[in-house]
């Protein structure tokens, strides 16, 4: 096993990412000499992703992380799936080992675990823990790259009905069909309005509210009194949606456990190692309150 990684996170508008500290501080903790380098591609609408891999592999890059909004397209530039993206269709990590590139996800895991967490002092015991228990509807505003994965944990946990909308409704489509859960997983129709006062909790998964892309993906308060949001944006880690929430007195989940999920299988399957969760859950929480990031705490 090698003691040495280069690894890039590759998407639009990541200059603010805490991926590579993140990575970087666990992974010296796990005595790895380890680079991580973001490869922001906001200014290059038509880049060739292909092409990014290959200058990847050319310097020695061992794995690329991908984000928004090459989920779905960097498919067509691997030559293997690992199970759960068969299932999703969409990736967020590629491996490169030996000119040969495997996409996995490790959003679908991060999320479940994150969201598990949250809603485990709002519901039954048995109700987050037993598989195929009802958790009341849920709205998934989002049915891109992230979308997939979050959709895909809602199915798992059991909620029901999950209603799913986006501003590109032929995104919504390919989601439903993928998942083929017809009593269960449904369109908005385009009514996101109509939908946010009749559910029990919204997961918001489009790029509105991340540094770059400012602003609020749908009318807070429209949403009922008890109703639960969940965010996957954690660059700011309290994003326009999450204030609004809050200042409503919502139970809000922000986006930092996902990140640290996703982070902690990414780096599992970089290194075949085994990462620290809590060690990594208080670095983050030390990188977005911009205290102090060195030593060993």
């Amino acid at each position: 096993m090698s003691d040495r990684y280069r690894v890039a996170l590759l998407g639009n508008g990541i200059g603010q990412s805490l991926s590579p500290a993140l990575h970087m501080r666990e992974a010296r903790h796990l005595g790895l000499d380890y680079e991580y380098r973001t490869v922001d591609l906001i200014d290059r609408p038509d880049v060739d992703l292909g092409a990014e891999l290959r200058r990847l592999e050319d310097a020695g890059f061992d794995a690329a992380n991908v984000t928004y909004p090459f989920k779905q397209s960097v498919l067509e530039h691997v030559d293997g799936l690992s199970p759960t993206v068969r299932r999703l269709g969409s990736a967020n990590l590629v491996l490169l080992r030996d000119g040969h590139r495997t996409a996995h996800n490790t959003d679908c895991t991060g999320f479940r675990a994150a969201l598990e967490d949250f809603l485990a002092g709002r519901l039954p015991r048995q109700a987050t823990t037993s598989p195929g228990d009802h958790l009341g509807s849920v709205l998934q505003i989002g049915a891109g790259g992230a979308g997939l994965a979050t959709a895909s944990a809602l199915i798992d946990m059991g909620f029901d009905p999950i209603i799913v909308h986006d501003v590109v409704p032929e995104a919504v489509e390919a989601l439903l069909r993928r998942f083929s859960s017809p009593d269960r997983l449904r369109s908005s129709g385009g009514s996101l309005d109509a939908w946010l006062p009749q559910v029990d909790g919204v997961v918001h998964v489009t790029p509105v509210g991340m540094a770059e892309h400012p602003g609020v993906a749908f009318d807070v308060g429209r949403l009922g009194p008890d109703a639960w949001v969940a965010e996957v944006v954690y660059r700011p880690l309290e994003t326009e949606l999450v204030r609004r929430a809050r200042a409503r007195g919502l139970a809000t989940l922000d986006g930092g456990g996902m990140a640290v999920g996703q982070a902690v299988e990414s780096l599992r399957l970089i290194t075949g190692l085994e990462p620290d969760v809590a060690r990594m859950h208080a670095h983050f929480n030390q990188l977005v309150t911009g205290g102090p990031t060195t030593g060993e705490g």
